[in-house]
């Protein structure tokens, strides 16, 4: 018996998890007492800074505590204007700016004000597992657009350019990447601001993790095809704010205000508190680098730790310039990526996640966004997996 609630086809039409059987089963082994080591969660563990813990406190108690602009408060798309300004050479106006729920609310928003059912849009792979989704959802088709691991996962503007057809409306970039941390270079960049401008696409550039770089140069596609580009980015990555909820969105303001529209008809302006928290964290911009600076070094640490370490158990792992993640190639485990991780998960008491959902057979994804002692103690598990 259905009775009146049958699901709508939007909702039936997301995919399932391949990784929430793996999640699950690290969530009952913790609930029994077995010492489980997370690698798979994507946050930093460092705690958000002193100066915008403050500035939130300071927020609650002088009473900003009620609605705001749906698009954000004046003052943070002012500091979000001079952000982009600042440290990417692109120039928003604060009109051209829109402050979200989130990065992926930004993103989400973007892609229901540009997208009709049919258009084509152009990922990367290995990808976000959120990205084909949301386009899914609006009624456009995801095409991933194959990376090697052989190349630390860069993307080739050749071959993007031989998967576009008369369909193709949108490019989404991220880079610094979620799950491989490759920093697509500029003359990368170049070329695909070069297709954008020749087939008249939209870039959608995702910079969350645009901080966390190591050995690369970070540049913002838009400083090479402004009018075909929108920058996503926000406060979670870099700034240890990933609670908070504050993403933010700059492009052309006809994009920005349709995005508003949207919002305003679904969740409103993000909060008041978490906006004056991400105030503070633009602001005083030169105590968010000291933080930001220091987080790097630790991750720079562990970054080349993990992959060594890898690498010495046999299994390829190529070096990430940015963000806090490594693809691992798990097939002398097992040749299929969800059954690598449960063997990992039941045998060394490590929790990784698949590459089944970011478009990466064989592979896995492990955070280093957690402490050198963990990573010496995964390793030291893993080892009992690939040496006998």
């Amino acid at each position: 018996m259905s009775g009146p609630f049958t699901l709508s086809q939007r909702a039936l039409s997301l995919k399932p998890s391949a990784t929430v059987a793996v999640t699950s089963r690290a969530l009952e082994l913790r609930r029994a007492g077995v010492d489980v080591i997370s690698m798979s969660v994507g946050e930093p563990d460092f705690d958000t800074p002193e100066h915008i813990k403050a500035a939130a406190i300071h927020a609650i108690r002088s009473g900003q505590t009620k609605y705001t602009p749906v698009s954000g408060i004046p003052e943070l798309r002012e500091a979000i204007s001079d952000k982009f300004r600042r440290e990417n050479g692109l120039d928003y106006a604060p009109d051209a700016v829109t402050v979200t729920s989130g990065g992926k609310q930004a993103l989400f928003n973007a892609f229901f004000a540009l997208l009709n059912p049919g258009d084509e849009v152009l990922i990367p792979a290995p990808y976000w597992v959120s990205y084909p989704e949301i386009v899914a959802l609006t009624g456009a088709v995801p095409v991933p657009v194959q990376t090697s691991p052989d190349s630390g996962f860069l993307l080739d503007p050749e071959a993007l350019e031989a998967c576009v057809t008369s369909r193709t409306r949108m490019i989404v970039l991220n880079s610094p990447g979620n799950p491989t941390g490759a920093v697509f270079p500029p003359e990368v960049l170049q070329a695909v601001a070069r297709i954008a401008q020749r087939h008249n696409l939209i870039i959608v550039s995702d910079e969350m993790y645009e901080h966390l770089v190591y050995d690369a140069e970070q540049v913002s596609i838009g400083r090479y095809a402004p009018e075909h580009t929108l920058t996503v980015n926000g406060a979670s990555k870099a700034y240890a704010m990933t609670g908070w909820r504050i993403g933010y969105a700059g492009g052309p303001k006809t994009v920005i205000a349709a995005m508003n529209a949207l919002q305003s008809q679904s969740t409103s302006n993000a909060s008041s508190v978490s906006q004056a928290a991400a105030l503070a964290a633009l602001v005083e911009h030169e105590l968010t680098r000291k933080f930001v600076d220091g987080a790097l070094l630790a991750y720079r640490q562990r970054r080349d730790v993990i992959v060594a370490g890898l690498i010495d158990l046999g299994l390829q792992t190529p070096t990430p310039q940015g963000a806090f993640y490594v693809m691992a190639n798990t097939t002398s485990i097992h040749a299929d990526e969800l059954e690598a991780a449960r063997i990992i998960l039941d045998q060394a008491r490590v929790a990784v996640v698949p590459g089944t959902d970011f478009s990466a057979p064989g592979q896995v994804r492990l955070s280093y966004a957690t402490s050198l002692e963990n990573i010496h103690e995964v390793l030291r598990r893993l080892r009992t997996l690939t040496r006998p």
